[in-house]
């Protein structure tokens, strides 16, 4: 009974204590979860609470970058403008080797010039002067074949009466008929002077006008396309080419001779993370800065957030960047008066309302 008595004091014992184990265990795991959740809520707190969203930049100008180029390509004849240019819109920028366009435009242009002659003769007929002479000619034929024919009879009754050989005679026939050839053609030439002109040769005459024309308007299009003028007014921004070097006009790799944009007034394009998405919107205020700058601030505001998700367009070369995170792309308009290096990287931080 006493050893009985002792095992049982024991278990008692062992009991006891884990149960108070037990019950320290539950206590901490109670004590570790409630840190966790206030660690938690206090991670979303300033998520809720700060006052604005920030996100890198590029300085663009209020035109974007324009690639100013040619359609055709070629050699650059002359380059007429530099870096830093101030151009109006139209201007001659650069010129390519255009010897062969303008020969073809003056080939096509001394075609029109003929086909319209052709087609004023056609729409006016023959000349006085030119039915007189058809008529003429037509009675003088007449002439010459009567007298043919006079010739050939008289040396037919000369044949029958075996005075003249048959060789004489042959001979007068084929007088006669050429006489008479020659009058057909004279009088067929007549007509065609002195009658009024047909509707198909004036229709003809007038098509072959148009398309030498349309020919010329082709040819004074693609003439023209050997010079480069400035889309607007603006700022050369970038010179790619000079003058002697070629150029080509592939779609795929465009080769521009200029950069142009128009600088008096400057954007920014900045990359907003998804995550704050909801919390960026038009007519927000906005405020750069540029580690080129220090201590100043470059304000504006919010006129456009696009609708679809993209990747980044400002990259900062830091290597452990995400460069294939989702961002949304904000189009900020500083306010006038700001002068800043097209492309420069910027810090923009648009002021919103608590939430």
């Amino acid at each position: 009974m006493t050893v009985s008595l002792k095992l049982t004091r024991t278990q008692w014992i062992i009991a006891t204590a884990l149960a108070a184990a037990i019950a320290l265990g539950a206590l901490a795991l109670h004590s570790s979860s409630g840190s966790a959740s206030s660690a938690a809520l206090a991670a979303t707190q300033p998520l809720i609470t700060k006052a604005v969203v920030a996100g890198p930049g590029l300085i663009e100008p209020d035109s974007e970058d324009v690639k100013v180029g040619s359609e055709l390509a070629g050699k650059l004849k002359q380059v007429l403008a530099e870096e830093g240019d101030q151009v109006k819109k139209g201007q001659l920028l650069a010129v390519l080797v255009n010897d062969d366009y303008r020969a073809q435009v003056d080939a096509s242009r001394a075609q029109v010039r003929q086909a319209q002659a052709t087609y004023d003769k056609v729409l006016n007929g023959s000349r006085p002067q030119e039915r007189q002479q058809s008529f003429a000619a037509m009675q003088q034929a007449e002439t010459v074949e009567t007298n043919a024919r006079s010739d050939f009879e008289r040396r037919q009754k000369l044949f029958e009466a075996g005075v003249i050989s048959k060789e004489e005679f042959d001979h007068a026939g084929r007088d006669r008929k050429v006489a008479e050839d020659q009058l057909e053609a004279a009088k067929q030439q007549f007509h065609l002077i002195d009658d009024r002109q047909r509707d198909e040769d004036i229709a003809a005459a007038k098509a072959q006008l148009e398309f030498a024309r349309a020919q010329l308007d082709g040819n004074e299009a693609i003439y023209q396309k050997t010079f480069l003028r400035a889309p607007f007014d603006g700022t050369i921004l970038r010179k790619h080419h000079r003058a002697g070097e070629s150029i080509t006009n592939s779609s795929v790799t465009p080769d521009p001779v200029f950069t142009v944009g128009d600088v008096a007034n400057l954007r920014v394009r900045v990359d907003v993370d998804e995550t704050d998405v909801s919390r960026v919107a038009d007519g927000q205020r906005v405020y750069c800065v540029a580690a080129a700058y220090p201590e100043q601030k470059f304000w504006g505001r919010v006129i456009r957030v696009a609708r679809q998700l993209g990747h980044k367009n400002v990259l900062t070369d830091e290597p452990k960047e995400k460069v294939d995170s989702k961002i949304i792309e904000t189009l900020v308009q500083l306010d006038p008066g700001v002068h800043l290096p097209v492309g420069l990287r910027v810090d923009a931080y648009i002021q919103i309302s608590p939430q």
